[in-house]
C-alpha cells in the first residue's frame, strides 16, 4: 500500500499542478501560477511556504516508507479506507479546479481581477479545492501513517487557513465588493453551512 500511496501522490501532483497549469496556459495564456507573495513578515507568505512544505512532505512520507526508512503498516481496513479517501479527495480537487475555469489560480495577484465563481459546488462551499486536498492528504496519512505524513497534513491545514483567511478573503472582498459579501454569507468556508460571513461583516485578518 505504501507503493500505491507514492504512485497516487505523484500522479496527483502531476495532474493537479502540472497538467492543470498546462491546460490553463492553453486556454487563457496564463498558467494560473501566481506564486508566494509578500515577505516573512506577512502571514500570507507563511501560508504559501507552508503549502509548499506540505506538498514536499506529502511526497517524502510515502517515499521513505517505500524505501523502508520509516515504518508504516496499518491494518488493511485502515489502508483501504485511506485509499478511498485519497482517491476521492484528489478527484474532487480536480473537479473543483475544473469548475473554476479561467479563474483558477495558485496564489493571489492583488492587481488581477478574475470572475467570482459561485456555481456548482462553489454555491455551497467557497473553498472546495482546499477541502478536497486536505481530505486527500488525510487519506494518505491513513495509507502511510508516519510522522512525516502527519506533519504534511498539519502543514497543509495551517497553510489553507492562512491562505484563505488572510490572503484570499480580503482580496475577494476588495475585488468583488458586495457580490462577494453576499456570496460569503450564503456559502460555507470549507464545508456547507459553516464559516459563512455576515453580508456586512469585515473579512477577519
Amino acid at each position: 500500500m505504501t507503493v500505491a500511496a507514492l504512485v497516487l501522490y505523484v500522479i496527483a501532483l502531476v495532474v493537479l499542478f502540472g497538467v492543470r497549469s498546462w491546460v490553463q496556459l492553453r486556454r487563457t495564456g496564463s498558467t494560473g501560477f501566481v506564486g508566494i507573495s509578500g515577505s516573512p513578515a506577512d502571514a500570507g507568505w507563511w501560508g504559501g511556504v507552508l503549502f509548499a512544505v506540505a506538498m514536499v512532505l506529502g511526497l517524502v512520507g510515502p517515499l521513505l516508507a517505500v524505501a523502508d526508512v520509516v515504518t508504516a503498516d496499518p491494518p488493511l481496513g485502515v489502508r483501504a479506507a485511506g485509499l478511498l479517501l485519497a482517491l476521492g479527495g484528489f478527484a474532487a480537487t480536480l473537479a473543483a479546479q475544473t469548475g473554476m475555469g479561467a479563474s483558477w489560480r495558485i496564489g493571489v495577484d492583488p492587481a488581477e481581477r478574475t470572475d467570482l465563481v459561485t456555481g456548482g459546488v462553489f454555491a455551497h462551499v467557497r473553498n472546495p479545492i482546499f477541502t478536497a486536498m486536505v481530505a486527500a492528504q488525510a487519506g494518505v496519512v491513513l495509507m502511510v501513517p508516519t510522522w512525516i505524513s502527519v506533519l504534511a497534513l498539519v502543514a497543509l491545514v495551517a497553510a489553507v487557513q492562512l491562505q484563505v483567511r488572510v490572503v484570499e478573503e480580503p482580496y475577494l472582498r476588495s475585488a468583488h465588493g458586495r457580490a462577494y459579501a453576499t456570496y460569503a454569507s450564503q456559502a460555507g468556508r470549507f464545508v456547507p453551512g459553516i464559516g459563512r460571513l455576515s453580508a456586512t461583516q469585515e473579512v477577519p485578518r
